[in-house]
């Protein structure tokens, strides 16, 4: 193309060099564009049904969203106000923004166009020689001086653009600054407005959080046990804590996470889940009654667990003023009948009655107010004695609470108590890295001459040189009456406490010597009362070492007697036990805590009282795992049924924290008076008590059984 080819031909058209080339390349710019815009229509529409895919496949997981009502429902009267105003000082915000950007761009056309003054100018000074008739190229740029005044002509088909620009300085700059102020102005408008509005939405935001937890946490309290049950705590507090936190950095990214808090709380209008409405106070109330309880036909089943049916056209009743008994082997549901009086579930089929009404007529809180409840593991809180007897009844005298601890024998106990508390121990000292390590140590573990009293009560001695030796790879059994020290010694040997005096050793060498850490992870501990998470087996089993392969965690249940068990349930493996275990019986929980202690291989084993909870059917199958897994390891029982430490290599039995028998099951049972002897007599007697009660229930229910046969008989 030439230097004076017009830039523009008649065609309105680029021009690019020759016609025919020009066609040519023009059919191929053409054909190409119509390609890309083709595939980039193809393309997109792909990726939409990609997008749709997507959103159908995550739609089940996302929350649905919050309308703006329902997200700010829990603002009063001055916050409406500041939100208003917030959102005011918002608008005024974005004005602001959109003028800073229009007064730029003129600001930025100023200089563009004085820049464009400048140069047009120039070029006028150098073509003036050579330029003489501009009617030659009509479509050319043609450059006149009018006033001092370049005027920039664009002719094309005989239309002419005119362009005047100014080049006064004064009057640019004049310009300019005027737009500065503007650009000042409203940049100082948008940092007070943002400022003032984001602190609005801050306070504002705040206070409706306040009232959101609080009315979540009521919702929360409300919830029905099977609603807890199926629900892990640790979602329960996500909502309440964590799922709140966005609508405070954000109220508009608040949405989703606050639409499972406002979920929760309208829930609570729900039957399925809420106890509210058997919490009503038009329920009828139950002051003082005295009537008979009974289960007509009830069916029931966990909601974790509706494959596994707990009662079966159970029926019974509970005389009133009398005592009736509920026996039977674990899992046979006597704690649920508890739970269902108490109203915690309610039956599948059939009812409850109390003096012929059905127990749902009665108002919730006033029935459980009529009921005392005292479980196998008492629940004691982080407060005073008297504090904690208060909890049943809130406004009881402290005559009252005297009183009602005189009647449980427990007045001469409390009173013996000392008060204050002691910070001589401390953990920090303890677990100090630069001990000796203990790994795959295996020696004697001995006593000698330990004294020991709890540091809140440091006038009563647990321990009074106390000696004993548990051989390495034996069996050490301590037995003898509540309070004499038993547990004190694992707690010892544990290192939750230090003794007063005296030391204990392990294959010669100070216990304050090993690392405390490394200790422990060598002790598999057993309590009477196992403690379950509320998460599912295979999690619960792997706390007792954390990289436990699925192999390992099955492997320690097999020697714990529970595989079997396990891989009967509807999720193996998988099945959510419930908080604190709840949906387990004592045997399968015991089996379950035995597996976690043996999936870590320990070198000791301390099994305190651990089968003194179960029935003798549990307790069999349980003992059969706990003689498998004392084999080989340096264990210390601790037994209330004597009839578990027979195989025992030694036995102690103690009194008032000392030792005063030893030996073995045989030398022990044979010397007549000791204390030994004495406890065998008295639980064989016991367990002789308990045959003929047995026995005597037979064969009245029998009696009872041919009395109504007889009644039918006779009617027919």
């Amino acid at each position: 193309m030439s230097d004076r080819q017009p830039l523009l031909n008649s065609t309105n058209k680029l021009s690019i060099g020759d016609d025919d080339d020009d066609h040519g390349n023009r059919q191929q710019l053409l054909s190409d564009r119509f390609s890309d815009w083709r595939r980039c229509f193809n393309r997109k529409e792909s990726d939409t049904k990609y997008i749709t895919l997507e959103d159908n496949a995550e739609q089940s997981e996302k929350n649905e969203p919050v309308d703006v009502f329902r997200l700010f429902r829990f603002a009063d009267r001055i916050d409406l106000v500041l939100m208003l105003l917030g959102i005011c000082l918002g608008v005024l915000h974005a004005i602001c923004i959109v003028a800073n950007l229009v007064f730029f761009g003129r600001l930025t056309g100023i200089f563009v166009t004085e820049s464009f003054g400048d140069n047009c100018d120039h070029q006028y000074q150098n073509s003036t020689a050579s330029i003489k008739n501009y009617d030659a190229y009509p479509q050319a740029i043609k450059l006149n001086i009018f006033n001092n005044a370049p005027s920039h002509k664009l002719g094309y088909d005989n239309f002419i653009l005119l362009s005047n620009l100014a080049t006064s300085m004064p009057s640019f700059r004049e310009k300019v600054m005027n737009i500065v102020q503007w650009l000042f102005i409203t940049g100082g408008i948008e940092f007070l407005t943002g400022s003032i509005g984001h602190y609005i939405w801050t306070i504002t935001v705040k206070r409706q959080i306040c009232r959101m937890r609080v009315s979540l946490f009521q919702s929360l309290i409300q919830r029905s046990i099977p609603y807890m049950d199926t629900k892990p705590t640790s979602q329960l507090n996500a909502k309440l804590l964590d799922f709140i936190g966005p609508f405070l950095q954000a109220v508009s990214e608040a949405q989703g996470a606050a639409s499972s808090v406002f979920r929760v709380i309208d829930e609570g209008n729900g039957t399925g889940i809420s106890e509210i409405d058997v919490w009503n106070e038009d329920k009828e109330s139950i002051y003082n009654i005295n009537g008979d309880i009974e289960f007509d036909n009830v069916n029931f089943v966990y909601p974790s667990r509706k494959d596994v049916p707990v009662l079966h056209n159970l029926s019974l009743i509970a005389r009133a003023g009398q005592t009736t008994a509920l026996v039977g082997s674990s899992g046979c549901g006597k704690s649920t009948c508890i739970s269902m009086i108490l109203r915690y579930y309610e039956p599948s089929s059939g009812r409850i009655t109390i003096d012929g009404r059905p127990i749902t007529d009665y108002n919730v809180k006033q029935l459980r107010q009529n009921i005392g409840v005292v479980s196998q593991e008492p629940i004691l809180f982080d407060m005073s004695i008297y504090e904690n007897i208060r909890f049943g009844k809130l406004n009881a005298t402290r005559t009252e609470i005297e009183q009602a601890a005189r009647e449980a024998n427990a007045h001469n106990f409390i009173m013996q108590l000392p008060n204050g508390n002691d910070a001589s121990i401390n953990e920090k000292e303890v677990w100090e890295e630069n001990t000796e390590a203990v790994n795959n140590i295996n020696g004697d573990i001995v006593f000698s001459k330990v004294n020991f009293s709890y540091p809140s009560r440091k006038d009563a001695s647990v321990l009074r040189n106390l000696s004993f030796i548990a051989r390495a790879g034996q069996t050490t059994a301590l037995v003898g009456s509540n309070g004499c020290g038993k547990s004190t010694c694992i707690s010892l040997f544990l290192r939750y406490y230090e003794p007063s005096s005296g030391r204990i050793t392990i294959d010669g060498r100070p216990i304050t010597d090993c690392n405390v850490k490394e200790l422990r992870q060598n002790i598999g501990v057993v309590n009477q009362e196992p403690i379950l998470f509320s998460m599912s087996i295979y999690e619960n089993i792997r706390f007792g070492k954390v990289n436990a392969t699925r192999i390992e965690i099955e492997q320690a249940a097999r020697e714990a007697n529970a595989h079997n068990f396990i891989m009967q349930l509807p999720d193996k493996y998988e099945t959510h036990v419930g908080e604190r275990g709840i949906q387990l019986s004592g045997g399968e929980k015991q089996r379950i805590a035995l597996a976690r202690v043996l999936v870590k291989q320990p070198t000791f084993l301390l099994l305190d009282e651990a089968t003194s909870a179960l029935d003798n059917i549990n307790e069999k199958i349980v003992q059969e795992a706990l003689d498998r897994a004392c084999k080989g390891r340096t264990t210390i029982v601790i037994a209330h049924r004597l009839t578990t430490i027979e195989n025992a290599h030694k036995i102690y039995v103690l009194d008032n924290g000392t030792v005063i028998e030893e030996g073995t099951h045989k030398t022990l049972i044979a010397k007549e008076g000791g204390k030994y002897q004495t406890m065998i007599k008295r639980q064989q007697m016991a367990r002789i008590d308990d045959d003929n009660d047995d026995i005597m229930s037979i064969d009245k229910a029998t009696e009872e059984g041919k009395k109504s046969i007889s009644l039918l008989t006779f009617s027919s």
